[in-house]
């Protein structure tokens, strides 16, 4: 592995931090993961480098995982526990970690032990060469059928829709440089899909092929309704294609009324007849153009809801308090979303 080279910044305490590595795990109710997962995240980050920090960002968990978080931040100074105010979500649990991070090197890992902590050195011996971000491609996802057909359903549409591809085997375990970082961390609309931003933000991208294990504890937080308001999210953060498709549509259905009308004025000056059979025909097209309409001014409607809530200007999430045993008094830090 190539030799660390030192990296100096002023950490959120205004104090000099000299971190390499850096682990972001966003966490919710794992109050039974978090002492195993710690345990295997330190033992594969100290094989790297002595400079690490390791931050878990309590997402609004009302299990035991916030008491667990601070028992593990007491017993290694190297550790960091910050709670949000409450349960904003997966994506902006990692916005906080990445603000926080101040490692030359920031390894992104959810916290159920899918992601193996050991693959840590692979991502970043392949990142050392040259690449500014590499993604852990999941060889064989293990999780049931239904989400696998169901990830696979939305990677498809969200690219359709978006214009952006994304891989349906990477998830969020990967490593970043901190130019990546920082490039990411200046993107603060409130709409989030972190794989999204990762891919619009560009830099050099490669790939680790990893084992994806089984959860260590519980199901997905993310039933149907999350995981359709992150691809509502997704589609209409990254693109506006939505728009343009319901044009293409109002244009087709334009021409196909324009030629039935030709048509029929063709019955009627040339075959002497007219063609029109009764009302229900004139009825069901009404309906189907009217609902035409309402779902294109919906949708309509959900781009300006998004520019309502930009115009807003809320913070993307709010920190309660940070624990750490260099910095007992850094509780109730201030809800700051530019900590650089």
């Amino acid at each position: 592995m190539a030799k660390e080279k030192g990296f100096m910044m002023k950490n959120r305490f205004g104090q000099e931090a000299d971190i390499y590595l850096s682990v972001v795990i966003p966490v919710y109710q794992a109050d039974q993961i978090l002492r195993v997962l710690c345990e295997r995240v330190v033992q594969s980050v100290r094989a790297i480098t002595e400079r690490y920090e390791i931050i878990f960002i309590d997402d609004g968990s009302t299990d035991d995982s916030w008491r667990i978080m601070n028992y593990l931040a007491e017993e290694n100074s190297n550790v960091l526990s910050v709670r949000l105010s409450r349960n904003f979500g997966h994506h902006y649990a990692i916005a906080a970690g990445l603000d926080i991070s101040q490692g030359q090197w920031t390894v992104v890992m959810d916290c159920d032990l899918q992601d193996r902590p050991e693959d840590i050195k692979n991502l970043l011996n392949v990142a050392l060469p040259g690449y500014d971000i590499v993604l852990a491609r999941r060889l064989q996802r293990n999780d049931f059928f239904i989400k696998r057909l169901c990830s696979k359903l939305f990677y498809f549409i969200f690219g359709l829709l978006s214009g952006y591809r994304l891989d349906y085997s990477v998830g969020a375990f990967r490593i970043m440089n901190r130019a990546a970082v920082n490039a990411i961390c200046a993107m603060r609309e409130s709409s989030r899909m972190f794989a999204g931003i990762v891919n619009w933000v560009g830099f050099k991208t490669g790939y680790v092929d990893v084992e994806h294990s089984s959860r260590y504890q519980g199901t997905s937080s993310y039933n149907m309704r999350k995981s359709l308001k992150l691809a509502l999210d997704g589609i209409i953060s990254f693109s506006n294609r939505p728009l343009y498709i319901f044009i293409a549509i109002g244009i087709t259905m334009s021409m196909l009324a324009l030629s039935y009308g030709i048509y029929l004025l063709f019955l009627y000056f040339f075959v002497h007849e007219f063609g029109i059979s009764g009302w229900l025909s004139i009825i069901t097209l009404n309906a189907f153009l009217g609902g035409l309409v309402l779902f294109n001014l919906g949708i309509i409607g959900i781009y300006i809801g998004r520019i309502y809530d930009e115009t807003k200007r809320r913070p993307l999430y709010i920190i309660q308090s940070i624990y750490n045993s260099k910095q007992k008094d850094a509780e109730k830090a201030p809800p700051c979303n530019d900590l650089k």
